[in-house]
């Protein structure tokens, strides 16, 4: 069974895809998929009960789908293209349909364990996204193919260790980072009580209030994180920040950061 906050990111997904059909088709078919339900539960469970990590199942990959689509828009609002869309292979809904896909499905990996879950999260997805991309683009081999090898490498590059080219992949390298508020915390704050390597993470989660994503001022993308201490600024500098610097979207974004009540810090 579905939680209350898996059906909220869902809802706010699919109103987000509301003028592009085709995506908000495949996301549907997404969520009544039972295997990647299931997958997403069991990734969560690893990373939390076995791993002491932070939430890495269905509500975080949704919410990393829906930061995606909201920075993808933003570009397209500032008339800046995709690659797809540069490259003349494809469309802006193509490029929105793989980064919602990648969003989805970036953290499947986790399942297996942390080391290498980026590798192992595509090597799972590849099934459901072949699935996905046949029932919606039934008659377009084109679009099945180049939807696929886009999702992919945004899926394989959303940790930084392996180097991405296209603006895509890129927005998904951020828009993971960007999933850092302290819901993320939580729960595993609450089960793991013995000191281990690793809590600087979610402490610095449990710290961060608000990630605000909407039009910058000097740029098309604005990222505005509010925080309650500056153990925070480790989330943000060692986390958030690291994805910005690897990622081909970086030109594009503009960042500040600061504790509830302080002036805002500028990274970018």
């Amino acid at each position: 069974m579905k939680s209350v906050k898996e059906i909220a990111t869902e809802t706010k997904i699919l109103d987000k895809l509301v003028n592009f059909p085709k995506c908000k088709e495949l996301a549907e078919f997404l969520f009544l998929d039972e295997e990647l339900k299931e997958m997403q539960d069991y990734a969560n469970n690893v990373s939390i009960k076995r791993l002491g990590y932070n939430d890495h199942g269905p509500v975080h990959m949704r919410q990393v789908a829906i930061n995606a689509i909201k920075m993808l828009t933003l570009l397209k609002d500032a008339g800046i293209k995709t690659s797809l869309e540069n490259e003349e292979t494809g469309t802006f809904e193509d490029s929105m349909c793989a980064v919602m896909m990648a969003g989805i499905m970036h953290d499947l990996g986790m399942m297996i364990g942390r080391q290498g879950h980026e590798e192992m999260s595509a090597m799972l997805a590849i099934p459901i996204i072949d699935r996905a991309l046949a029932a919606v683009f039934s008659n377009d081999i084109h679009k099945r193919v180049v939807i696929k090898s886009l999702t992919v490498e945004a899926i394989v590059g959303h940790m930084t260790s392996r180097k991405i080219h296209s603006l895509e992949a890129g927005i998904i390298l951020i828009a993971d980072g960007c999933d850092m508020t302290k819901g993320r915390a939580r729960i595993p704050l609450a089960i793991h009580n013995e000191p281990k390597v690793g809590d600087i993470h979610k402490y610095s989660a449990n710290a961060i209030t608000r990630v605000s994503i909407h039009h910058g001022e000097n740029k098309p993308i604005k990222i505005d994180i509010e925080m309650s201490s500056e153990v925070g600024f480790f989330q943000i500098e060692e986390v958030l920040f690291t994805k910005i610097n690897s990622s081909p979207a970086k030109q594009y974004i503009e960042l500040y950061a600061g504790v509830t009540g302080e002036e805002r810090k500028c990274y970018l």
